[in-house]
């Protein structure tokens, strides 16, 4: 058996739903944004993100070298629903959307399946959607401590990684649970942007960087 062709699948079936050419599944949501504003090299950049959010945007943007600017509190506020950009880079924080067709082009949208209030509800997860082929090659092996999908003895340890590979378990329940957004007749279903209760993360001075 190969471990890693279920998740292989689990991502073609996330791909064929949201649009996005590419898929990479992973441990969390939060690991998504980490990778995908390292790989766009924010150190010493400053993003931009609702003070109103998860507070793991504003972690992983001060882990992946940037600062924090949050944007004023909304009339929504204290909710935020569906996804917003982090202005500043091409990451998007989609923890609260997962919809038909949904991939924005030149993005990396990053999506949540933590928690009982996501769509798709798998306890643990999340992914980047893109269509930059490069990223993908380098997301593949950057969430798996920098290895190719073989066995030791096949690979040449040539990079650096983290250990953010999604358990092929959680690959395997994804892609059972992943009918329920196709009607009977084959066609996808819209589903709608969650929303949920956030508190004013400017209000707190660990996110406040310089």
């Amino acid at each position: 058996m190969n471990p890693y062709k279920v998740t292989e699948d689990f991502e073609k079936a996330i791909a064929d739903y949201t649009g996005a050419p590419f898929v990479v599944a992973l441990d969390s949501c939060t690991s998504a944004i980490f990778l995908s504003l390292y790989y766009e090299g924010i150190k010493g950049k400053e993003i931009e993100i609702p003070s109103i959010t998860y507070m793991s945007v504003p972690c992983e943007i001060i882990h992946a070298g940037g600062t924090v600017k949050f944007s004023p509190v909304d009339d929504n506020a204290p909710f935020l629903k569906g996804a917003y950009n982090l202005k500043g880079t091409k990451t998007w924080d989609s923890a609260l959307r997962f919809t038909a067709d949904m991939y924005i082009s030149d993005t990396f949208m990053c999506c949540s399946f933590t928690g009982k209030h996501k769509p798709l509800k798998l306890g643990k997860g999340g992914c980047i959607l893109t269509d930059n082929e490069d990223a993908y090659k380098w997301f593949k092996r950057a969430r798996f401590s920098g290895r190719m999908e073989c066995e030791y003895s096949g690979d040449d340890f040539d990079m650096l990684g983290w250990n953010y590979y999604l358990n092929p378990m959680i690959s395997t329940l994804g892609l059972l649970l992943m009918g329920q957004f196709y009607n009977q007749a084959g066609s996808k279903k819209e589903m709608p942007d969650v929303s949920l209760i956030y508190p004013d993360l400017s209000q707190y001075p660990i996110y406040k960087t310089k």
